[in-house]
Order: C-alpha cells, then sequence, then structure tokens
C-alpha cells in the first residue's frame, strides 16, 4: 500500500486538459474562459466555470499573463515616510478602499513606498520590468521624481491628489487622471462656519506647501478672509507633533486669536493638545475645525473634532475604477479625473 503521505496522487493538481474534459469543451475553449479571453458563448462559460469549481482548479498565472497581456497587479506608489504611513489613518482608509476595489477586479496591490530619492531607483527598476498593469500614486510632492518616471514608462497611472503639473510633456500622452476631494471648497466651509460664530481672529494650520492639497486648503482660507494678517497663518506638517509646534508659535505670535482652522485631523489634535496645556478652552476660548474626518482622531480628541469630512476610502475605490476603466478601454482614451465633494461634521470643538 503506498504511504499516504509521498503517493503523488495526493498531490495531483487538476490541469486545463482535466477542466475541458469535464466541461465537454475543447482545451482552447477552457482557456479563453480560464484566462479571461472573449468570443465564448455564455452557455460554456458556465460549463467550465462549473467544471473549474468542481475540481478546484487553479489558474495558471504565466499562462493567463499570456492570454490577457496582464500581470493581475497594481501597484500602489506612496512618497512619504514609512513612519507616517503606519500612524496616520488617511493612509490606511485609501488604501484600504483601494485593496477591496481591487479585489473586485481580481487584481493584487503591491505597495511600493518611497522615503527618500534614492528609493526612485528601486521603482524605476520595478516599473521598468513590466510586473505591474499600471499605478495609483498618492501624497505626492512638488519635487517628485515618479510623474517623471511614470511617464518615461507610459505606465497607465491615477493620481491620488490633484498633482502639480497634471499635464504630462509635449508630444505625450494627454492629462493623467487624479482623483481629489474639494479641498478649497472644504477649507472654506470650515472657515466660514467658524466666522458664522462670531471669531474674529481666525488662524490658520496650514499644511507643507510642496503638497497640492495644503496650497488648496491655504486658498479657501484666504477666499473667506483675503485680508488674514500674515501671523496668523503657520506651516505645520500633517503630523501630531507639527501641529502642536505650529499651534505654540501661533499663540506665541497671536494670544488673542479666538479660532483655528488646522488642515487635517493629525496636526488638530496636536493643536488642542497645547491649547489644553496652556489652560486654553475648546471652544469657548478658542474654536478648532479639522479636516479629513478621520473618526479613530476626531472621536478620541478632548473635546471631540469639528473636521471637514473627505470620502478618503471612497476616493481609493475611484481610483481603482479609473485606473480600470483606462486599462478596459479598447480606445485607450483616459477617463476624466474626479473631484468629491467634501462635508463639515460639527462635534464639540466648534
Amino acid at each position: 500500500m503506498p504511504d499516504p503521505n509521498t503517493d503523488p496522487q495526493r498531490d495531483a493538481r487538476p490541469t486545463l486538459e482535466a477542466v475541458a474534459a469535464h466541461a465537454g469543451v475543447s482545451r482552447a475553449t477552457a482557456s479563453r474562459v480560464v484566462n479571461g479571453g472573449a468570443g465564448v458563448r455564455q452557455p460554456l462559460v458556465d460549463k467550465v466555470r462549473k467544471a473549474v469549481d468542481e475540481l478546484g482548479y487553479i489558474p495558471n498565472h504565466a499562462a493567463r499573463t499570456l492570454v490577457t497581456r496582464r500581470n493581475g497587479a497594481v501597484a500602489v506608489i506612496i512618497d512619504e515616510p514609512e513612519f507616517r504611513i503606519f500612524s496616520d489613518p488617511f493612509f490606511s482608509r485609501q488604501i484600504r478602499g483601494i485593496s477591496r476595489e481591487l479585489n473586485a477586479h481580481d487584481a493584487q496591490l503591491v505597495l511600493l513606498l518611497v522615503e527618500g530619492s534614492g528609493d526612485f531607483d528601486r521603482v524605476t527598476r520595478y516599473l521598468a520590468g513590466g510586473h505591474v498593469d499600471g499605478v495609483l500614486a498618492f501624497s505626492l510632492h512638488t519635487d517628485d521624481e515618479l510623474p517623471a518616471i511614470i511617464r518615461r514608462f507610459r505606465v497607465p497611472t491615477v493620481y491620488g491628489g490633484r498633482p502639480e503639473h497634471p499635464r504630462t510633456e509635449a508630444g505625450d500622452a494627454p492629462q493623467v487622471p487624479y482623483v481629489d476631494c474639494d479641498n478649497r471648497g472644504g477649507a472654506r466651509e470650515a472657515v466660514r462656519h467658524l466666522v458664522s460664530l462670531g471669531r474674529r481672529r481666525v488662524a490658520h494650520i496650514a499644511g507643507p506647501r510642496d503638497q497640492t492639497s495644503a496650497l488648496d486648503r491655504i486658498d479657501g482660507f484666504h477666499d473667506v478672509l483675503p485680508d488674514a494678517e500674515p501671523d496668523l497663518v503657520e506651516e505645520g506638517d500633517f503630523t501630531v507633533e507639527g501641529g502642536a509646534r505650529a499651534m505654540a508659535r501661533l499663540l506665541d505670535a497671536r494670544p488673542d486669536l479666538d479660532a483655528v482652522f488646522v488642515s487635517n485631523d493629525m496636526m488638530a489634535s496636536g493643536a488642542l493638545r497645547v491649547l489644553r496645556e496652556r489652560g486654553i478652552r475648546v471652544p469657548e476660548d478658542v474654536a478648532v475645525v479639522g479636516f479629513d474626518d478621520m473618526a479613530s482622531v476626531a472621536e478620541a480628541t478632548e473635546p471631540p473634532l469639528t473636521t471637514i469630512r473627505q470620502d478618503v476610502e471612497g476616493m481609493g475605490r475611484l481610483m481603482v475604477r479609473l485606473l480600470m476603466e483606462r486599462l478596459n478601454s479598447g480606445t485607450g482614451d483616459w477617463p476624466e479625473s474626479v473631484i468629491t465633494p467634501t462635508e463639515l461634521i460639527r462635534r464639540a470643538s466648534a
């Protein structure tokens, strides 16, 4: 009697030929169905899929790539330090949206982190190797090398956030699509809310000026308060500590301020900590509004944070849908960029 632990039949995997025989179709027909090819009548498709399920057949990835000319993988490239990506819930929510939508399209997420200029060489080599069907890139900075790398290899791409220079170089493909929220409109709504509360010395803790989201939110602040004095604006870095440092500088320069619009919830939590440490009551003395509506942050601050909500997970899903639209387009046309709405979420801080 053969040893069950060494019996070759025990580890034998069903072949495509077995699937074809079980379904009563040719091997070529079974291959087209299994590997996503077109031109097969629906009754035969149903038979092949049933045979796959009953036999437990697992498609060969290499064979599928030859048929579809797809890798079934999408690179997600984030130009931020690792500590930010794993500490800021913004990134986890966007990646979750991307991952869920890629799963729905039977595609694999490949995460590439860019922490310094040396990492661009690694990313360049990876994209040049043709390992992915497309790229989703977000948190770009004005000095980013990534857009030039993407143009060089003509990788289908969707940006998360409006890029600084959304159009490619002359003679290249049309505008690369992006998904972003209405940063400027959301900032206007935040500042109008503070003004509606009777606040007259409204400050702003801005994000880094090498990112378009921060610049758009600064513009939204100035849309409502065009005559705001320069010492009422401080720049942060989208981190808790950056928000705390900016809040301290504002209070040192303008102890009379009575409200502050903060460019993201992480910095707002740091600002609230400094206000509390200095014995300043929120919202009685200083009202605070953030941006993002990261529930794990906004609902945990003291007091809970009034903020501008953007649908971060939904934006991740939209990025994937735009990319798939581009990949599946028979004409190679680029889809239009999408700007999603924002919403003021009122809690106790303003």
